[in-house]
């Protein structure tokens, strides 16, 4: 069953009424086809309605949707012959990034993202996907590999941001995700990154500095969270939506900014609505990329991109 944000209340009630009466239609002295009908299409127009207008507060909403899809489902519904590959060959391996080889719609192809888990346990595992060095230090290894083998790299960003602990704060977190960065930047293979959640701080850009950045349509990008801007700004966290409208973090305002390259429209209501539908939206917005960077040499592609990213904040 769906859970609904704060601002969907009253398509909840319309949900609620709606399951009673499902409830009720096994009763054959009752004839209500109509009234349903007459509901779903209430709700569905209400839902058209609230997210032809989202705030950039309620875009973060969804985008952290517990229902939305992660990586681990775009691997399924895109990927064929998946091998992740595990560890960064000098400390462990950082279940909150995954990567491995993976064929796409027959071309092989470098796959590397966030994981957040999608219940206590997962989220535990993958530590809701804020990565410790060592998971930035893996993706460096898996793109090192797919320049050698001239594999194109797909990545995909959710994370609320890079972990914040002591201990990654000993193992190098800094120099991991500005070594990461680099690595994106340094890769003579096409690459293509997609926000498909959230897209938070540097632990986001240290997997999406890409030839093509690619972001959905309820996702968010940003420097920092909303809480975060707003406790530092404001000193209070109750100003997080204020922040979100201050920052540009939604798509639209990226994509005039020229931060990101192309939005991919998602199903009414959000991804985890229609799960399938966004997977394979993102999947076609994906192949059309990978078709236009492959013919690209090796030059054109790094200066392509460096030239990309050196043009964001020109007046």
């Amino acid at each position: 069953m769906t859970a609904f944000l704060d601002f969907e209340k009253q398509v909840a009630a319309l949900d609620r009424q709606i399951a009673e009466l499902r409830e009720m239609g096994d009763d054959p002295t009752l004839n209500i086809e109509n009234d349903i009908a007459r509901l779903e299409e209430k709700s569905s127009k209400l839902l058209r309605e609230i997210y032809a207008k989202l705030t950039p507060w309620q875009k973060t909403q969804v985008a952290r949707h517990p229902d939305r899809p992660h990586f681990k489902h775009y691997v399924a519904g895109l990927f064929d012959d998946w091998m992740p590959l595990a560890g960064d060959r000098n400390f462990g391996d950082d279940q909150a990034i995954l990567g491995g080889l993976a064929r796409f719609r027959g071309r092989r192809v470098m796959v590397i993202g966030h994981e957040k888990g999608d219940d206590i346990p997962s989220r535990m595992k993958h530590n809701f996907g804020m990565a410790k060095p060592e998971g930035y230090r893996k993706a460096i290894r898996l793109m090192q590999l797919a320049d050698r083998f001239g594999l194109p790299v797909v990545t995909l960003v959710d994370t609320s941001g890079a972990f914040p602990g002591i201990q990654a704060e000993e193992r190098g977190q800094a120099e991991a995700i500005a070594r990461s960065t680099e690595q994106c930047l340094a890769l003579g293979v096409p690459m293509v990154a997609a926000v498909v959640g959230e897209g938070g701080s540097g632990g986001a850009i240290a997997l999406a500095a890409a030839n093509r950045v690619l972001m959905f349509e309820h996702a968010v990008y940003s420097v920092i969270s909303p809480e975060g801007c707003a406790s530092i700004l404001w000193r209070t966290a109750d100003k997080a939506a204020d922040a979100a409208a201050a920052m540009k973090m939604a798509a639209e305002d990226l994509l005039a900014l020229g931060i990101i390259d192309r939005i991919v429209p998602e199903p009414v209501g959000g991804a985890h609505r229609a799960p399938e539908i966004a997977i394979k939206a993102l999947g076609d917005a994906i192949a059309e990329e990978l078709d236009a960077l492959s013919a690209l040499p090796r030059d054109a592609l790094l200066d392509a991109r460096e030239e990309k990213f050196l043009a964001m904040g020109r007046a």
